[in-house]
């Protein structure tokens, strides 16, 4: 599953089928709530695989509330479907945390009132005052994760360490190395190898990621989000870049592939929480953020899921092997000098893109 308006998701498509190797069913799914809404009915707008009818029993078992879940597989297909509709009749919905940010300035969201949240306390002191959204005032962070590398460390003379290991050893990796398809990942990736911003605007210094990708041009197999796992599995790939959820996974079907943060920096991506100003069921939805504010129900989350919890009694209470897991929780410095992805104005997008055109053409 990919996060963010860059990246290629999951589809609705996959509704109803279990997600592989970890027990997890999506919900039933109801494509037209009502949006008269009542207090004994919630409907949620969600990224596919994030809940299962397990979960929904057991709020229903603690709070009385039916929640229904419906999925959407992108950020923008969510805003659209948002604004055309007047709201959907969603009283949660599960944006990206640059969408987050774009919703406020849209007046979408309703401002979060503090007071009714139970274990806010509990979030990792870095998730209580985000960029995207200060103090937390209209998003409650869920599940987070980071772009990197996955790599074979039976099948490469040395292991990485950051992005200029791919430039470094080019010709030990010639065709056996793929990058995301996503210009912001990658341009992202040669931009933080040279010291600039994930999220630069300088032209001068988009023109040197460009630049330097196009060395490195050659040797790339494919850019791919997806088609990477099977091929690094059977030993096809001795690289990849990719999202950490998505590296835990395959890891856990080779023991000898191993993810790694890039030491120079690299993004990092948030899940969360909102509340649109349309929502029906607002007591509800105060509801589902206190359920899945419960250390118990984030630990679930995180083993479920494969993606890294903001809840700090969740991770207390997860078992060693998986907080240990530099995939889901990387250490420092690198975690530290990681960019969330952020909107750019349309003249630097056009940018990104015309570079990216030429990078992957041809």
């Amino acid at each position: 599953m990919k996060r963010r308006q860059f990246i290629q998701t999951a589809t609705t498509a996959f509704a109803g089928l279990s997600v592989s190797g970890c027990g997890w069913t999506l919900a039933s799914v109801n494509p037209t709530p009502s949006n008269q809404g009542s207090s004994d009915e919630l409907y949620i707008y969600t990224w596919a695989g994030y809940t299962d009818s397990d979960l929904l029993r057991r709020f229903q078992e603690a709070t009385g509330i039916r929640a229904v879940a419906d999925v959407f597989d992108s950020n923008e297909a969510m805003l659209a479907r948002l604004q055309a509709s007047g709201g959907g009749g969603y009283s949660i919905i599960y944006p990206s945390d640059y969408m987050v940010q774009k919703m406020v300035e849209l007046d979408l969201l309703l401002e979060l009132d503090q007071s009714q949240l139970v274990g806010l306390e509990r979030l990792f002191e870095r998730f209580q005052n985000p960029s995207y959204d200060p103090q937390n005032r209209h998003s409650l962070p869920l599940s987070w994760g980071t772009t990197g590398l996955i790599y074979n460390r039976k099948l490469l003379p040395d292991l990485p360490q950051d992005w200029d290991y791919l430039w470094e050893h080019k010709e030990a990796l010639n065709k056996r190395m793929t990058l995301l398809n996503d210009v912001r990942e990658v341009m992202g990736a040669s931009l933080r190898s040279q010291g600039y911003s994930y999220n630069s605007t300088n032209p001068a210094e988009i023109k040197a990621a460009y630049e330097k990708l196009r060395e490195l041009k050659p040797a790339i197999a494919s850019f791919t989000s997806d088609a990477w796992r099977n091929q690094i599995l059977t030993g096809d790939l001795l690289i990849a870049m990719c999202y950490s959820s998505d590296a835990n996974e395959v890891m856990r079907e080779n023991p000898d592939l191993e993810y790694v943060l890039p030491l120079s920096g690299s993004s990092v991506f948030v899940d969360t929480l909102v509340i649109p100003r349309s929502a029906p069921n607002i007591k509800g939805a105060y509801a589902w953020m206190n359920f899945m504010l419960k250390p118990e129900i984030a630990a679930q989350i995180c083993q479920r899921l494969s993606f890294s919890v903001p809840n700090k009694e969740a991770f207390a209470m997860l078992p060693p092997e998986i907080q240990n897991n530099p995939s889901l929780f990387p250490p420092d410095p690198a975690i530290s000098r990681c960019e969330g992805l952020v909107p750019v104005s349309q003249e630097i997008s056009e940018l990104y893109d015309r570079y990216w055109t030429r990078l992957t053409s041809g």
